[in-house]
Order: structure tokens, then C-alpha cells, then sequence
């Protein structure tokens, strides 16, 4: 009816996204957690190396569960892993001391080593002391569930999610001096500013800060 739009000069309202809602855990928690998984079981072993590579490669969930055998590999004198991310796209992160030792331990219990091709992260059947893996890939949900479990079990009242860790990872390794630039590398982020959306440092000031209020 008309030849332009009368309002496509008008400006909207700029809306800027500075702090992610991605529940967070400090550092002593996520200890407290990984401390209360039972590893005398293949089901504890499992979910210690994938909360493990959550936390030290900043690894989104769709990534990790991914992962096949053959996707953690020596290079060097250092263990990495191979993580598919979106787009098809794979990047690639040297694995963390620790992270190694959860890894080594769940595959020399589970005694996949050898099987390249297959899952890493597999789905348990059976009950109590007849519980194994079977040849199935866990899913997003899968993990969901198994952080949910873990969780309430380590007393933590967090309502976390599968992102919760990688946002951990990312506030630990800036509030031990890393740089923000390598966090956004070591994330597979396009944009730094995605990064800074799991940068929590601040809210540690602000709990301090809070704390000054003495009535």
C-alpha cells in the first residue's frame, strides 16, 4: 500500500548480553564432586573422565559424547583429544595431566583401548556388581541425568547443567592468570565476546563486596 516502511528509521532498543545464565561451580566444588564418585566401579571411572574432560578442555556435551576411542591420541609426549564441534569442524586440545590420569584409568578398566572406532563414552546395563558397558554411544541426556545423580549425591544444591562445567573451566583457568584471547582458542569460540559470557570472576567480587554489608 505504501512505497517504504515508516519506521525503518527508527533505532530499536539495543539489547547487550553481558554475563551468561550458565549455573557455575567454584573450584572447591567440582573437587567435592569428582572426590564423592565411587571409582572402584567402570560406572565411576566413566563419569570421572567425562566430568574430567568437561572441566579441563572447555568441551561442549555434544562434543565430548562424540568423542570414539581413537579420538584421544598421543602426540609428543602429551595425550590429546579430537572433539567434533559444529559445522563439522574438529579442534583439538592437549589433555591435562589429571585429565590423562582419569582417561588411562577408565580405559585400561574398561579394556577398550583397543577398539578405535567405537564410542568412548558408552551407556551402562545391569545392576549392582553386573553393571558394564554396552556398545552404545551416551547421549546429551544420558550426561544430563548422570550430573544430576552425581551431583545430589556430593551434597551440591547447584542447579547445574551439561555447559556448567565448561563455563567452570573457562573462570578457573582466567582466575589462575590465563588470558582471555586462549580461552577463547582453547573454547572453539568464533567470538571472544562468547567467551566472556562464561567469565565469572565477578561474581566473586560481588559475594566478597556483599559480605561488607554488616548491619
Amino acid at each position: 500500500v505504501i512505497e517504504m516502511n515508516p519506521a525503518a528509521a527508527v533505532r530499536g532498543v539495543k539489547h547487550v548480553v553481558k554475563r551468561g545464565k550458565t549455573p557455575v561451580l567454584g573450584a572447591d566444588e567440582v573437587r567435592q564432586l569428582v572426590e564423592s564418585i565411587d571409582i572402584r566401579t567402570i560406572v565411576g571411572l566413566r563419569d570421572r573422565a567425562l566430568i574430567g574432560l568437561l572441566v579441563y578442555t572447555f568441551a561442549r556435551v555434544s562434543a565430548a559424547v562424540g568423542l570414539d576411542v581413537e579420538d584421544y591420541y598421543a602426540q609428543g609426549k602429551r595425550w590429546w583429544v579430537r572433539l567434533h564441534e559444529k559445522g563439522g569442524k574438529q579442534h583439538h586440545m592437549p589433555c591435562h595431566h589429571v585429565l590423562e590420569t582419569y582417561i588411562d584409568e577408565y580405559l585400561n578398566e574398561a579394556g577398550i583401548s583397543e577398539e578405535k572406532t567405537s564410542p568412548l563414552f558408552r551407556t551402562i546395563n545391569g545392576r549392582g556388581s553386573n553393571r558394564r558397558l554396552t556398545q552404545n554411544r551416551m547421549t546429551r541426556h544420558d550426561v544430563l541425568r548422570m550430573i544430576w545423580r552425581r551431583a545430589a549425591a556430593a551434597g551440591i544444591e547447584t542447579d547445574l547443567s551439561c555447559h556448567s562445567f565448561r563455563a567452570t573451566g573457562i573462570t578457573v583457568y582466567l582466575l589462575n592468570g590465563g588470558l582471555l584471547e586462549h580461552a577463547q582458542q582453547m573454547a572453539a569460540h568464533e567470538s571472544a565476546r562468547t567467551t566472556k559470557l562464561y567469565d565469572r570472576r565477578n561474581d566473586e567480587v560481588t559475594l566478597d563486596e556483599v559480605e561488607r554489608i554488616v548491619l
